[in-house]
């Protein structure tokens, strides 16, 4: 299928999960005008370097716009609801001044679930990164999510650098991605002694 796309670095998009993003630039301006005229819908994916035409990774979601805001300056406040994950197979010639691709929608697995042992090795891991990192978690309220609301969440949102969170896109199946993302906030806990970051590339 042709996907209209933006590209961005460290924005990530999960299908049932929602993404708001504030539009400024003209050629993703023109991007939602065409999007609303059509279907609706965005891919967002990840650029593997800043620069215009940078090479794409390989894996995306494309969105659907639910809530916009078209405001008088041509500037759009909106919500992007994901949809499904989509794997690049080759960018397109296009004429329109945001770029397009043809792509292929990947198939998720069905009724996905982690085993008592993973989701409370999970929740372990990510209460000792969130006291590690100063965050203020509301614990009773995770505990009352899904798997697959959780592991997709905190995927989505974690202080991670671009590559992280792309393995984390590109993870198939909740059980790969949850192992994934505790190997992350382990690793991404240690701090490296000069300047306090740790990144994964």
């Amino acid at each position: 299928m042709r996907i209209s796309i933006f590209p961005l670095t460290g924005a990530i998009l999960y299908p049932g999960l929602h993404l708001p993003l504030h539009i400024f630039e003209p050629r993703y301006q023109a991007l939602v005008k065409d999007a609303l005229a059509r279907d609706r819908r965005i891919g967002m994916i990840q650029p593997q370097h800043a620069g215009e035409g940078a090479p794409l990774y390989a894996v995306g979601c494309l969105g659907k716009i639910g809530e916009v805001e078209a405001l008088d300056d041509g500037r759009f406040n909106l919500v992007l609801e994901g949809q499904a994950r989509f794997r690049l197979l080759h960018e397109l010639d296009s004429t329109t001044p945001f770029r397009q691709i043809e792509g292929e929608l990947i198939a998720e697995l069905p009724d996905q679930a982690l085993s008592p042992i993973e989701r409370a090795g999970f929740e372990r891991e990510a209460r000792r990164f969130a006291d590690a990192q100063g965050y203020g978690v509301d614990w009773e309220a995770v505990t009352r999510l899904d798997d697959l609301s959780l592991i997709d969440g905190v995927s989505q949102i974690a202080p991670f650098d671009a590559a992280a969170k792309q393995a984390l896109l590109e993870a198939d199946g909740l059980a790969q991605r949850c192992e994934l993302l505790i190997q992350l906030m382990q690793f991404f806990a240690r701090r490296d002694s000069d300047d306090g970051r740790v990144t994964l590339q």
